[in-house]
């Protein structure tokens, strides 16, 4: 990956996480990261990976944000210093979320050893 992208993708991060937190309300319950994100050689699209603790919300909040991406996008698109600005496009991450099922499973089997 070329130093140029790992810029635009850690200015992207910021910017996109700072608006997903300043703007949108979530209920207490639910934890939403945004994990990292992946641009395009190219610059035409940028991946933003999501994290939603509990799992079972993250559909939920991955739809609320795409509902709300010409939003996100226009804000991003000011704040950024760059031509052309990556179009966002999230998604969910499955790494953390299998991670999540896997600590799950390890804490389900110890408390049952215990018993």
């Amino acid at each position: 990956m070329s130093n140029r992208i790992e810029k635009v993708n850690s200015l992207l991060e910021k910017e996109i996480s700072k608006i997903i937190f300043r703007d949108f309300a979530y209920s207490p319950d639910v934890l939403v990261t945004l994990t990292y994100v992946d641009t395009t050689a190219n610059l035409i699209e940028a991946k933003v990976f999501i994290s939603v603790f509990p799992d079972d919300k993250a559909d939920e909040m991955i739809k609320m944000l795409d509902k709300n991406i010409f939003d996100i996008q226009q804000k991003v698109n000011k704040t950024m210093r760059m031509r052309p600005v990556p179009r966002i496009k999230f998604v969910k991450d499955k790494v953390l979320s299998r991670a999540g099922k896997i600590e799950e499973l390890l804490y389900k089997a110890k408390n049952e050893n215990k018993d």
